[in-house]
């Protein structure tokens, strides 16, 4: 069994324990937050050891691995005390708010030999590893053109803040929602090495953006556009999508559906000349214990997995996820 650990028991923390507390590889033993009605309610209805210090439950409760949950500020130091304590490390996104800080908690857990990963949630999506074998494939041909979107209901009225709008905290829209498209398109076409053009608009926020408008260029040489908005009450819910286009046809995929259309039937993947769509229902392999979507139990089952294999090429390492936070910084400094 693997002994598991959790900092920071907000939103993502909780679906953590819950998927970890029912993996039947892993035993969470501990849990940590500052919070005084969690360390009631977890002391009273659990059999989990309750922390408020992180560095006294990696010191004292020998795991094997650690999810940090915690606000992003916080992470660099988080990440680095684990691993310095050979602790394997999953950790939420945004990985780091400063790329350099990243690039060197990459380089020490390749060092050490642990693994290591980010919570980019989207690359364990199967409409999104449908639409990167297709593209690897070379169905469209040669490419010329992508446009990633996210869009969603996060701050909707003025003078509306959480740790998440603050820009020493979270990170603002740019952190906290383009970072998911970035690393899409990281994942899907390619490494993004230059920006123009960028602008970060606060809509409502005071501190940080509410909205990123970009061109980009990719190490390959495709180019395409960057559009996030998290004060868009026409969605519901966060909803990210990746288009391309080629000179053989079109992709647009989301979390649910992928649809292709092609200018001539493709027979060795099975599509049609004209429109082709794909569901998530079709693309989706079953996993144990599912909450809130099976690519969280996923990409955890899949750290477990690297654990117990000692396998550290993960799919979402901290050196993919810097990858993300390098663009970020070039977005930030086009801007000004």
């Amino acid at each position: 069994m693997v002994r598991a650990g959790i900092i920071g028991l907000g939103k993502m923390g909780i679906s953590h324990c819950a998927i970890l507390g029912a993996h039947p590889d892993v035993d969470l033993v501990a849990v940590c937050d500052t919070s005084s009605l969690l360390n009631e309610v977890f002391k009273k209805h659990t059999r989990f050891e309750f922390f408020t210090d992180y560095k006294k439950m990696i010191d004292t409760m020998n795991l094997d691995c650690i999810v940090i949950a915690s606000p992003t500020k916080y992470h660099a130091d988080m990440v680095s005390y684990a691993l310095n304590n050979n602790v394997n490390v999953f950790c939420e996104k945004p990985f780091a708010l400063n790329a350099e800080e990243g690039k060197t908690l990459a380089k020490l857990a390749s060092d050490l030999k642990l693994v290591n990963q980010v919570g980019y949630h989207n690359r364990f999506i199967g409409t999104f590893n449908e639409a990167k074998r297709l593209l690897e494939a070379n169905v469209l041909g040669e490419l010329y053109h992508f446009l990633g979107e996210s869009y969603g209901p996060v701050v909707l009225k003025e003078k509306v803040g959480t740790w998440r709008s603050e820009k020493g905290q979270g990170g603002g829209c740019l952190y906290d929602y383009a970072s998911h498209t970035i690393d899409l398109i990281n994942f899907i076409l390619g490494k993004p090495v230059k920006v123009r053009g960028t602008q970060l608009k606060s809509i409502y926020s005071a501190d940080v953006e509410d909205a990123v408008y970009s061109s980009l260029t990719l190490q390959n040489g495709l180019t395409g556009q960057l559009s996030v908005n998290w004060s868009d009450d026409t969605y519901r819910k966060m909803s990210t999508q990746i288009t391309v286009l080629g000179k053989k046809g079109k992709i647009i995929v989301d979390a649910t559906e992928l649809k292709i259309y092609l200018k001539e039937e493709n027979k060795s993947f099975g599509l049609e000349k004209g429109w082709t769509t794909r569901y998530i229902t079709e693309l989706t392999d079953l996993v144990n214990y599912n909450l809130r979507g099976e690519e969280y139990t996923a990409q955890i089952d899949h750290f477990i997995d690297c654990i117990k294999t000692k396998n550290i090429n993960n799919i979402s390492s901290f050196s993919s996820a810097t990858n993300t936070d390098e663009l970020i910084a070039l977005l930030l400094n086009d801007n000004q």
